[in-house]
């Protein structure tokens, strides 16, 4: 009786060293609790920047850059709703030729405007224009534009170059001059190589005579205190 018993303990207990044995070999092939993160942080969105990503390209230098035929093609997805040639009739949206430059929420046409765009004011410019084309609901809210807009700056400017051709013709904004702040570090170095040359001391060499003042004795500095009011 007690060697059958001690029979199926053994057993009992091999099992579950077996069983244990097997868990964690498991739990090591398949990294269960992976201690590091995973390489690719799921997937990417199109249309959204990471944090820390390029500035924003002004709407200026983009126009400069951009091509009124590639805005035709662009308008294709406007088509369905707008009209553009002069005196074309309004569709689900108003006729757009000559829209630069005219009053938001107005229109020549007679469309019925939105209260929301019409509460905007102002008249369309290019940088409120890719605004609206960017997202009309942010522009304004309420409006009765289902459009959900442009993601890609280079095809809004693309865009409104050709809206613009198409009987507003307004001149384009210059494009920025360069970044500020490249201009205030030049004339910040511009007027520290002029302080030094009035002192006649280099720049860089600036802190060492300072310190070579400082190491003379008294009387030596005195005597070099005069002999500079001589000259």
């Amino acid at each position: 009786m007690d060697d059958r018993f001690n029979t199926i303990a053994g057993w009992v207990l091999f099992s579950g060293i077996v069983g244990l044995g097997l868990t964690s070999l498991s739990h090591h092939y398949f990294s269960a609790d992976k201690p590091h993160r995973p390489h690719e942080m799921g997937y990417e969105i199109e249309g959204v920047e990471e944090e820390g990503g390029a500035k924003e390209i002004p709407v200026a230098t983009l126009l400069a850059e951009g091509d009124a035929a590639k805005g035709e093609s662009i308008f294709a997805k406007c088509a369905s709703c707008h009209t553009i040639n002069a005196g074309g009739a309004n569709g689900i949206g108003p006729n757009l030729h000559g829209v630069l430059g005219e009053a938001i929420g107005q229109g020549a046409g007679g469309f019925a405007f939105s209260d929301a765009l019409k509460s905007v004011g102002g008249t369309w410019n290019f940088d409120n224009l890719n605004e609206w084309l960017k997202s009309p609901k942010a522009f304004a809210p309420g409006t009765k534009m289902t459009f959900a807009g442009l993601s890609k700056p280079e095809d809004r400017a693309n865009l409104m170059l050709y809206l613009n051709s198409q009987g507003s013709n307004l001149p384009l904004p210059a494009p920025p001059a360069p970044e500020a702040a490249e201009a205030g570090d030049a004339a910040a170095e511009g007027a520290e190589g002029e302080a030094a040359a009035t002192a006649g001391i280099e720049p860089e060499g600036a802190a060492e005579a300072g310190a070579m003042t400082q190491e003379l004795p008294a009387g030596a500095e005195n005597a070099a205190v005069g002999n500079a009011g001589q000259n």
